[in-house]
């Protein structure tokens, strides 16, 4: 198992900051967590998309949050789902 490096992205959204950390070790997202003043309902879809995110391939993260929104029935008020990718591409701007 390679180091683990520790990234955070955090993104204001029109209602409210959404903030993205995780590590990233051998090229996979691990221990991710998803903060932030934003409203997501149902309230778990927060534990469940980071679950979505959890060992997945840094590179396809974009895709992992497109398919999560896009397949579940989601709302966050104040917040789309581009909101979160650009949260996810700061953490990863290292």
């Amino acid at each position: 198992m390679g180091a683990a490096l520790h990234v955070i992205g955090e993104h204001k959204a029109s209602k409210g900051l959404i903030r993205i950390e995780f590590d990233v070790v051998d090229g996979r997202a691990e221990n991710v967590r998803i903060t932030g003043d934003f409203f997501m309902y149902p309230e778990e879809a927060v534990e469940e998309l980071e679950g979505e995110l959890e060992g997945k391939p840094v590179d396809t993260l974009d895709y992992v949050i497109r398919g999560f929104f896009s397949g579940r029935d989601v709302e966050t008020p104040g917040a789309a789902p581009d909101d979160f990718i650009k949260a996810l591409r700061k953490a990863l701007e290292v």
